[in-house]
This record gives C-alpha cells, sequence and structure tokens, in this order.
C-alpha cells in the first residue's frame, strides 16, 4: 500500500478537492447532495494522472529517481498503467454520479488532457499548457450548465498550474533563472485573478483577501528563492510550496461565494503539508 500510496502522490490529492468547491462556488451552486462526488472525481483523476506520469517516465526514472516505486521494482509498469486506467474509470463515474451530462461534458475532455499531458505532451514545450488545461477543466467540472460564471476561477488556477508545471521541469538538474522568473509572475497574475470580481458581502471578501494573502505568501516566497538561487533544491521546495498553494488559492476563489466553503477547503493545507512529510507530492 506504500508504494501505491507513493505512486499516486497520495497525500496531494488533498490539493485538488477545492477545484470543484471554488468552481461551484464561483458559479453560484452549492456543493451539496450527489454533488459532493464531484471533488472526489478529481482526487481519483489527479491519482490517475501520478500513475500514469510514473509509468510514462519509468525510464527516466531508473536514471534520475530509482527510489520510485516502478523503477525500485515495488510497483510493475503494467501494475502502475491499470491503476492509471482504473482510476480515470472512476473519475468518469464519479463526474457522472455527482454532475451528469454536464459534469460529463468536462469530464472526458478532463480525462482525456490527463492522459495526452502524461503520455504524450509532458516532455514538449506544451507540456505545461497541458497540465494547465487539466486544473483549468477541474475547477469548470463543479460549475454545472454555466461554466462561464466560473471563468475566472479556472483562469487563476490555470495560470497557476503553468508556473508551478514550468518550473518543475528543473527539480533534477536546475532551473534556468528566466523559468522561475516567469512561474514568479504567474503566481502574481494568478492572484489577481483569485480576487478579481464581485464578493456576496463584506465578510466574504475579507476572507478572500486574507486567502489570497496566503497564496502569495506561501508560493511567492519560494519562488523568488528560486529567483535569486535555481538549483535543483530550491526548485524542489518551489514546487513543493506551489502544490500546496493550490489550497489558499482555491479558498480566495471559494470565500468570495461561501466563506464556510473556504474554510473547508483552507482546512486541507496542513494535513496535506504533514503528510508530505511522509509521501512526497513532487
Amino acid at each position: 500500500m506504500k508504494a501505491y500510496a507513493e505512486l499516486v502522490r497520495a497525500p496531494a490529492a488533498l490539493t485538488v478537492l477545492g477545484d470543484t468547491v471554488a468552481g461551484s462556488a464561483a458559479a453560484g451552486l452549492k456543493m451539496t447532495g450527489r454533488r459532493l462526488l464531484l471533488p472526489l472525481s478529481s482526487v481519483a483523476f489527479y491519482w490517475a494522472g501520478m500513475a500514469l506520469n510514473d509509468w510514462a517516465d519509468r525510464k527516466l526514472d531508473a536514471v534520475e529517481r530509482p527510489e520510485r516505486p516502478i523503477p525500485s521494482g515495488r510497483v510493475s509498469a503494467g501494475a502502475a498503467l491499470t491503476t492509471g486506467a482504473a482510476l480515470t474509470a472512476a473519475g468518469l463515474g464519479l463526474a457522472a454520479l455527482g454532475g451528469g451530462r454536464q459534469a460529463m461534458r468536462v469530464a472526458v475532455p478532463l480525462a482525456a488532457a490527463v492522459w495526452a499531458y502524461d503520455t504524450v505532451l509532458k516532455p514538449t514545450p506544451a507540456g505545461p499548457v497541458a497540465m494547465a488545461a487539466c486544473r483549468t477543466l477541474d475547477v469548470l467540472l463543479g460549475a454545472g450548465d454555466d461554466p462561464k460564471k466560473a471563468a475566472t476561477a479556472a483562469a487563476a488556477v490555470g495560470v497557476h498550474t503553468l508556473g508551478v508545471t514550468a518550473l518543475s521541469t528543473g527539480e533534477v538538474h536546475g532551473a534556468n533563472p528566466a523559468t522561475a522568473r516567469a512561474a514568479l509572475a504567474t503566481s502574481c497574475a494568478a492572484t489577481t485573478l483569485a480576487l478579481t470580481g464581485p464578493a456576496r458581502g463584506g465578510w466574504h471578501r475579507a476572507a478572500s483577501m486574507a486567502a489570497g494573502s496566503g497564496y502569495a505568501g506561501l508560493v511567492g516566497r519560494a519562488q523568488a528563492d528560486a529567483v535569486r538561487d535555481p538549483s535543483a533544491k530550491s526548485v524542489r521546495s518551489a514546487t513543493k510550496n506551489g502544490i500546496h498553494g493550490m489550497v489558499p488559492l482555491q479558498a480566495a476563489v471559494t470565500a468570495k461565494g461561501s466563506v464556510l466553503g473556504a474554510a473547508l477547503v483552507a482546512a486541507a493545507l496542513p494535513i496535506a503539508r504533514k503528510l508530505s512529510r511522509k509521501v512526497s507530492p513532487t
């Protein structure tokens, strides 16, 4: 079980639960009843992507990261591929149960984007864009039949993902300083997008600002360090903080529509950070 937890980066899935919550709040919908299955659909897609990532990178990992589950022999390549396929099917099934046809209109392209990223696009210049598309679609998965209302929220998460993914390519050998600066710029843009738009009231705006400030501090500080020192160690730290930074970013978006929803989303961060000491999210 530990090997499979490492394969899918199990605790890191806590950072994806808030995607559909943010999309739902932005669209003015309540995350109740069957719709509570949508965050679980996101988790299934995330875990599928991680399993497929390691399956696709198994030869490279044998050289650069031999301790990972596949090159270390703890999980076979075939089992990893089967895990990715099964989790993709689970994600589609949960989306269908939680949101019906409306959700499936987003879930199917989301599943296709996950597979395309891991199997074809990841090592290409289009890789970060493809990953950003995955997280953008995941936010829209929670928006129901009016995804336009959640467009800004989805853009905030997508832009953040773009920067984190681009910077993460330097986790082993270090990054180009220009890439680190670009990642920092995307975090500034994501903060602006997250705080843009109407809020239900003054408390909602205040909660959104507080979460947005937490996001900017957590992610921006680590990325600024990577700009000064773009070594592999600094890049890994910035990537880890970028993954965890998804949570306060989602909370900032959610708070404009639901303070309670934002609080529940934010509660995932300390748990994710604690568990990351046992299973790395990168």
